[in-house]
């Protein structure tokens, strides 16, 4: 008989071991799961729990069948959710001691796996990646996924599961030189440099009583002594660069490198507090980032800048594409791939812009401003996909106009051509700086942007849309600050707009079609193929902006936008953090699938993914499908025919 039942579990266990998380677990520690496993069988419309039951001993999963799970609110039954062959539900007594928010019945015939609960406890302190599952599982089935109430909650009787350790280097702390060489601020500028040589340092902080007030480093003695400018007896205090950059002690490698490409700077100084006024403790330099570095995005960063020709733009561009497949396979953080790998686009941008302004032999005419608009303004653009740009130039007299704008025509033209061969291709719309349609004096921007807010009709705001994204990657700041902050007064003035924003962006429902299928392109190439772009990734980047803009934060990134949407509405803080969450995923998602299709990532297969990733893909849909039920409350958007 013991032969009997082992042969049994053995069924079972082939059957487990096939989807998630028991593909997580070793064969012996899933054989003694699969020997404990009770087997159901369930008749069309028999309940397995009720919503409010106390919970069973047992998960579930779906062997045969498929399982219906619903909630009853205002005294209707809305279904949740269908769960079909290899589904796990009844999630809720693993994580929280609660009765089950929902009921389960059985939609057809069924057998279902009962996975003893207790069974679980070491399992999940022995592999993480189990309980990482379980709680995206369990979010995509709760109200508010990621919510405060749930976060950490990971079993009721285990008190805490450590969080699993980061192990890639940018989330690492970076090493600094402790203890500084430094000197006073009259210190003259040879004794300095003395000190530097004895002590084999590129580099000496200018401080009074351990206050860092300035620093100077090898190129400031080559470009101010060498040249003849300075005096080697004048005080360190008239050629240091001040302020500082300071940085508390636990910077990260990755905070580090943003705050180096972000303030060009080649030292970094780490004080008590992190902050100017404290007690100076380290330096951190280039050298010790390259150390811990190798393959570093600021070199990168450096080519780009010495780069004579597009050709070798789109050399260094197919380097960046490596990095990005690199953190996408090291899991970092997306919030982190996505700063690095826009400053590289836009380092691209401006040398594109600089060897252009060098071939047409003429310095422009007026200030202007060259913008990124779309993924690239918003510093999402990790693939590559179309250019989306515009050009603002400084008003000038009607006389002088033809002339000037002629001038930016012929820049934008090449510049976009130069992008084009870097691999951005050209945009299928045409929205480039390089059609007179997009490249306006700041009159004719502030004009434009007039006649979309004050005549909101659909197509004019589908169009006008990748234009709410627009920033500076070159010219002049203050022009774009203009501009910018013109818009923002405009809609604050036309709120009756953003009603006209929220019904276009509603046209986009939520992913999930009836019983939760994906939605898929019914016909085309792409048939049967899922436009995760459009579908999924589209709607929480239109509804952090409308939030945006009704708030009038001059902010672009849609994580950024969430993340100051939290603060600003600390009631609705688990909605925007929901968001924040999923679009992390749809974007991480996205781009390992270009990376590994060599595509835009646009399209996905739903029939080639395991179920580890429809489930991933699936938890982020309830964030989308929140937000626009908050877009619609908020701006009325029912109330517009």
């Amino acid at each position: 008989m013991a032969s009997m039942k082992n042969t049994i579990a053995e069924r079972i266990l082939d059957f487990l071991k096939n989807y998630p998380p028991f593909n997580l677990i070793p064969k012996e520690t899933l054989l003694e799961v699969a020997k404990n496993v009770e087997i159901n069988y369930f008749e069309k419309d028999q309940i397995i729990f009720s919503q409010n039951d106390t919970p069973h001993e047992h998960l579930y999963m779906v062997y045969e069948g498929v399982i219906r799970l619903y909630r009853f609110a205002e005294g209707k039954k809305h279904i949740v959710d269908i769960c079909d062959e290899g589904d796990l539900f009844g999630l809720r007594p693993l994580i929280m001691k609660e009765n089950y928010l929902m009921g389960a019945s059985a939609n057809e015939e069924s057998i279902v796996y009962g996975i003893p609960i207790n069974l679980f406890n070491d399992i999940i302190l022995n592999i993480p990646k189990v309980s990482q599952f379980l709680i995206a599982s369990f979010a995509t089935n709760t109200r508010d996924p990621f919510s405060e109430k749930h976060k950490g909650k990971l079993f009721a009787n285990i008190k805490a599961i450590k969080k699993v350790e980061n192990t890639f280097i940018e989330t690492q702390s970076a090493k600094y030189t402790k203890n500084p060489i430094t000197c006073n601020p009259k210190t003259t500028i040879q004794e300095a440099a003395i000190r530097m040589t004895t002590n084999v340092i590129n580099s000496i902080v200018i401080a009074v009583d351990k206050i860092p007030l300035g620093i100077i480093t090898d190129k400031d003695i080559r470009t101010k002594i060498g040249t003849g400018i300075f005096k080697i007896t004048d005080p360190v205090e008239l050629i240091m660069v001040s302020p500082v950059i300071t940085f508390p002690e636990n910077i990260t490698v990755a905070e580090a490198q943003i705050a180096r490409l972000k303030h060009k700077v080649s030292h970094l100084c780490i004080t008590k507090d992190g902050t100017n006024n404290s007690e100076l403790v380290g330096i951190l330099t280039e050298h010790d980032l390259n150390l811990i570095q190798g393959n570093n995005p600021l070199l990168l960063i450096k080519e780009i800048k010495c780069a004579k020709d597009a050709e070798t733009l789109k050399y260094i561009r197919s380097k960046a594409a490596e990095l990005t497949k690199g953190y996408i396979e090291q899991e970092i953080p997306i919030y982190f791939v996505t700063k690095v790998i826009s400053e590289i686009n836009t380092a691209i941008t401006k040398a594109a812009i600089e060897l252009s302004i060098k071939e047409i032999g003429k310095k422009p005419p007026v200030e202007y401003s060259w913008l990124a608009v779309g993924s690239q303004g918003r510093k999402e653009q990790l693939l590559m996909t179309d250019q989306d740009n515009a050009l603002v130039f400084e008003n000038v007299e009607d006389s002088e106009y033809d002339g000037v704008k002629a001038y930016f025509l012929k820049l934008a033209t090449k510049v976009t051509e130069k992008l084009n061969i870097v691999g951005f291709e050209y945009c299928p719309a045409n929205i480039m700086a390089s059609n007179p349609k997009w490249c306006l004096s700041k009159r004719e921007w502030k004009h434009q942007f007039k006649e979309w807010i004050k005549d909101p009709i659909p197509e004019k705001i589908l169009l006008s849309i990748i234009f709410y994204d627009f920033e500076l990657i070159y010219g002049n700041k203050e022009l774009y600050n203009q501009v910018a902050k013109s818009v923002l007064k405009l809609i604050k003035k036309n709120q009756i707009f953003l009603s006209f924003l929220g019904k276009v962006t509603l046209d986009n429902p939520p992913p999930l079609g009836f019983f939760k299928q994906f939605l898929v392109e019914q016909d085309g190439e792409n048939k049967d193929n899922f436009d995760i772009k459009s579908r999924a990734i589209r709607p929480l980047v239109d509804a952090a902006r409308i939030f945006s803009l009704y708030h009038g934060l001059q902010i672009n990134n849609t994580i950024a936008r969430y993340k100051k949407m939290m603060e600003v509405e600390p009631q609705n803080k688990d909605l925007f953090e929901s968001c924040s969450n999923a679009f992390k995923i749809l974007l991480t998602f996205r781009t390992s699938q270009g990376l590994a299709n060599n595509d835009s990532g646009k399209f996905v297969d739903i029939n080639s993914l395991s179920k580890a990733d429809r489930l991933k893909l699936k938890s982020c849909f309830n964030p989308i499908k929140n937000v626009q039920e908050a877009i619609k409350i908020r701006f009325k958007t029912t109330q517009i025919g």
